[in-house]
C-alpha cells in the first residue's frame, strides 16, 4: 500500500484517575534549571505521568505545558518559564525488542536502553555522548553524537513514534506510512476535526547534522516533522528505534599531536580509508565510526583538573590537539590481546599480516605519530571507558566553570557556546574562524567535537559579565560565516530558548522561514500550548 498524506490521530485511552501535580518546593526546585544553567526558571508544578492516557488527560486540561526529560538540554529548552512541566521519567518501560528494533517509552535513559541491548549483543549506534539522556528527548531534538560519520543522526534510526497532540489525541506513526502531498501539506483527520499542516519550503543545509527547527523536504515523511521539533508540536511518549545486531567490536585510539595541520590531514586519510572500506566491504579495511577532536584549550582543562593523572593518559607538553578515534573491527573472538599487539608490532614489516589494526598502524607510522598513540582494544573495555571519560571531562569542566561563574560573578551567567557544522573540506577554516572571533575579544575558550563529520562545540569560559555579551557577539558573527560556508550553525543541540541560537535560526532560514515554522505550529498547536518560546519567541521579533 502506497503512503498517504492523511494522518489519523485517535482518542487516547480514557484515564479515570486524577494526575497529581507536585507543587512542593523541593520537587519544583529540581526542575528549574537544565544543563545550560539557563537562569530564572519557574513553574507552578510538575506532573509525572506513567502512561500515555495520563499524558493525554493532562494535556487536555493544561493551558501551557513544557515536556521535560533528563534535563540535559544545553539550550534552555528544558528550563520552565511558568508552564506546568510534564516530566517523562515515569514513562520508563522497555516495550519490545527484536533483532532489528527496540520500542521504548520516552523516559527510558539511553544507558538503560544500551544495557538492554548489550544483553542481546546488540546496540543503538548514533547515541549522543551523554548516556543519561532520555529516549524521547533525543528524538525530540534529533540528537546526534560522535558516530554520525558512519551511522547518521537519530532521525535515520527512528522507525516509529507515538505523539500526544495538543487536543489530547494520539498520533501513532510508522516510517513510510504518511508522506506529504506533492503540493506540500499533510491532512490530519482526528476525533476533534480536520486540519491541514503545511510543509515549510526553505532549503536545509546539506550537512550530516541539522538540529535547527522543523525538518522540511518535498514529500517528506510525517515522522520527520516531530523529530527535532523540541516538544513544540506534541509530546513523544513512545519510540521505535532501529538497532545493530550483533554490535561491532571497537578499538579506541588516543592520539595527541603536536601539529594541528598534520592532525587534519590524518583525519581526512582515515575518513577516506573508511569510505573505501564501506564501498568495497573489505574485511581488512579500516572501518572508522568516529573521530573526536580536542583543541589545546580543551587539553589544558584536562591537565588543570588532573584528569590525565586520574586515568594515566599521556598528553605531551607539545600537544596542539588530540584525536580520539573509534575503529570498528571484525568480530574475531580468536584474536587475543597478545596476538593483536603482536600484529601491531609487525606493522612496520613488509610481511606484516593484512588486518585492520596493521593497516591503521601503518598509516599512523607514515604520519610519524605511531610512537604517540595509545590503542585500547575491544577486550579492554575499562581502558576504552577511561579514554572516553577524558573526552567527556572537557564539557564537564566547562559546565562546572560556568556554574561557578554563575555563583561567584552573577546569577545571569549562562552557558555561552556554539554547536556548528561545516562541510568537512572547510573544517580547518571553521576552526580558524572560531579562534579569531574569541581571541580578538580576549575570551577564554575551548573547542572540541566531532571532527569526522565537521561538527565542533566552541565554548566560552566566562570570567566576567562582559564575557557573555562578547561571547554572544562572537558566536553570531561565526554563525553568519558558517552559513556562508554551506554549514549549519545549529548542528545537534537544538535551539531551545537560547538568546543566541534563536537569532541563528532566523539568520539560517530568514523571516519567511520562521513564519513558515509558525504556521506549522499554529496548525498543530493553535493555542500555543506546547513549549511556548522554544525555537522562536511567542511573538514575532524584528530581524537583526
Amino acid at each position: 500500500m502506497s503512503p498517504s498524506h492523511w494522518a489519523y490521530p485517535r482518542p487516547a485511552a480514557k484515564y479515570e484517575g486524577s494526575l497529581i501535580v507536585a507543587r512542593d518546593t523541593t520537587t519544583v526546585a529540581s526542575f528549574l534549571e537544565d544543563a545550560a544553567h539557563y537562569p530564572n526558571g519557574h513553574t507552578a508544578g510538575i506532573a509525572r505521568p506513567s502512561s500515555e492516557a495520563e499524558v493525554a488527560a493532562f494535556v487536555q486540561t493544561a493551558r501551557r505545558v513544557l515536556p521535560v526529560g533528563a534535563q540535559s538540554s544545553l539550550t534552555g529548552g528544558a528550563t520552565p518559564r511558568g508552564e506546568l512541566i510534564v516530566a517523562t521519567d515515569r514513562l520508563d518501560r522497555i516495550l519490545r525488542v527484536s533483532d532489528s528494533e527496540i520500542t521504548v517509552e520516552a523516559g527510558v535513559p539511553l544507558l538503560v536502553l544500551q544495557d538492554t541491548l548489550a544483553r542481546r549483543k546488540a546496540c543503538y549506534p548514533p547515541v549522543p555522548t551523554f548516556d543519561g539522556a532520555f529516549a524521547g528527548g533525543i528524538a525530540a531534538t534529533n540528537a546526534a553524537g560522535a558516530a554520525t560519520f558512519k551511522y547518521g543522526t537519530t532521525r535515520d534510526w527512528v522507525r516509529g513514534i507515538k505523539v500526544v497532540l495538543a487536543d489530547g489525541s494520539v498520533l501513532e506513526l510508522f516510517r513510510g506510512q504518511v508522506r506529504a502531498h506533492p503540493d506540500g501539506f499533510f491532512e490530519f483527520h482526528g476525533p476533534n476535526g480536520s486540519k491541514r499542516v503545511p510543509v515549510p519550503t526553505y532549503q536545509m543545509p546539506q550537512v550530516p547534522k541539522r538540529s535547527a527547527g522543523y525538518f522540511a523536504q518535498p514529500e517528506m515523511d510525517l515522522v520527520d516533522l516531530f523529530i527535532g521539533s523540541e516538544g513544540t508540536l506534541g509530546i513523544i511518549t513512545e519510540i521505535t528505534y532501529a538497532i545493530v545486531s550483533p554490535c561491532p567490536a571497537t578499538c579506541a585510539v588516543w592520539l595527541p599531536m603536536s601539529d594541528e595541520s598534520a592532525a587534519l590531514m590524518l583525519v581526512e586519510t582515515l575518513r577516506e580509508e573508511a569510505r573505501n572500506t564501506w564501498r568495497t566491504n573489505d574485511p581488512c579495511g579500516i572501518d572508522v565510526a568516529a573521530i573526536e577532536y580536542l583543541d589545546r584549550h580543551s587539553l589544558d582543562l584536562v591537565l588543570q583538573d588532573g584528569i590525565d593523572r586520574k586515568y594515566n593518559v599521556q598528553i605531551p607538553h607539545d600537544s596542539a590537539v588530540a584525536l580520539l578515534t573509534q575503529v570498528e573491527l571484525p568480530l574475531d573472538t580468536t584474536l587475543t590481546p597478545e596476538a593483536a599487539y603482536e600484529q601491531i608490532g609487525a606493522s612496520l614489516l613488509s610481511d606484516a599480516p593484512n588486518t585492520p589494526l596493521v593497516r591503521l598502524c601503518q598509516i599512523l607510522s607514515r604520519a610519524g605519530v605511531l610512537d604517540r598513540v595509545e590503542l585500547a582494544l575491544p577486550q579492554n573495555e575499562l581502558r576504552q571507558q577511561q579514554l572516553f571519560a577524558v573526552r567527556e571531562a572537557v564539557p564537564e569542566a566547562v559546565n562546572r566553570r560556568v556554574g561557578l561563574a554563575k555563583r561567584n560573578i552573577s546569577d545571569e551567567v549562562k552557558k555561552t557556546a556554539a554547536d556548528m557544522i561545516v562541510p568537512v573540506s572547510r573544517f580547518a577554516e571553521s576552526i580558524k574562524l572560531f579562534q579569531k572571533a574569541f581571541e580578538q575579544r580576549g575570551l577564554d575558550y575551548a573547542i572540541w567535537g566531532h571532527i569526522s563529520d565537521g561538527n565542533v562545540h566552541p565554548n566560552v569560559i566566562p570570567q566576567s559579565n562582559e564575557d557573555l555579551q562578547k561571547g554572544q557577539e562572537a558566536i553570531l558573527e561565526c554563525g553568519d560565516e558558517i552559513i556562508r560556508m554551506g554549514g549549519c550553525p545549529l548542528a545537534e543541540h537544538g535551539v531551545g530558548r537560547n538568546p543566541v541560537k534563536q537569532p541563528l535560526l532566523r539568520r539560517l532560514y530568514g523571516k519567511t522561514g520562521i513564519e513558515q515554522m509558525r504556521q506549522v505550529k499554529a496548525a498543530l498547536d493553535p493555542e500555543g500550548k506546547f513549549s511556548p518560546g522554544v525555537l522562536f519567541p511567542e511573538e514575532p521579533v524584528a530581524m537583526e
